[in-house]
């Protein structure tokens, strides 16, 4: 028997545009063209002042690591993987969004608070997830 594959995000109406940019290897997130603040996740109203005058922009792709968690247990679809972070990044538009850590290995001394993280994106099905990777040390002195 296969063993499951990674779960697939279903878009909605609401959400497509930040499943467009993932699949042009961009990540955007929503911006309230009355007050000026990013927020994520998609959602037709701004959580902030409440208008519904918001637009979608391409976010830089930087990241904080905010917090995390270890997985040792693996998920369905991610058997392979073990273990994994499960995140919260904060990226530099001032927005969290959760995702998993990749590109290092998966421990406490390779996962410090604040470490500087860029996107990347992996193929599931017809979207692509964006996941945060380690920023090289010359992408870091930016």
């Amino acid at each position: 028997m296969a063993a499951p594959s990674k779960p697939i995000p279903k878009p909605t109406p609401d959400t497509q545009p930040f499943w467009d940019g993932t699949a042009a290897g961009e990540l955007r997130v929503q911006r309230c063209r009355a007050c000026s603040r990013h927020y994520f996740y998609p959602r037709p109203g701004c959580p902030h002042c409440g208008s519904g005058d918001v637009e979608w922009v391409t976010a830089s792709g930087r990241a904080t690591l905010y917090s995390y968690v270890i997985s040792h247990r693996p998920a369905p679809g991610f058997e392979d993987d073990g273990p994994y972070a499960i995140a919260v990044v904060e990226l530099e538009e001032g927005v969290r969004m959760m995702t998993n850590i990749v590109g290092t290995e998966i421990t406490p001394e390779n996962l410090p608070l604040d470490m500087g993280l860029r996107v990347v994106f992996e193929r599931r099905g017809d979207v692509h997830v964006p996941l945060f990777q380690p920023e090289e040390p010359e992408e870091a002195a930016r």
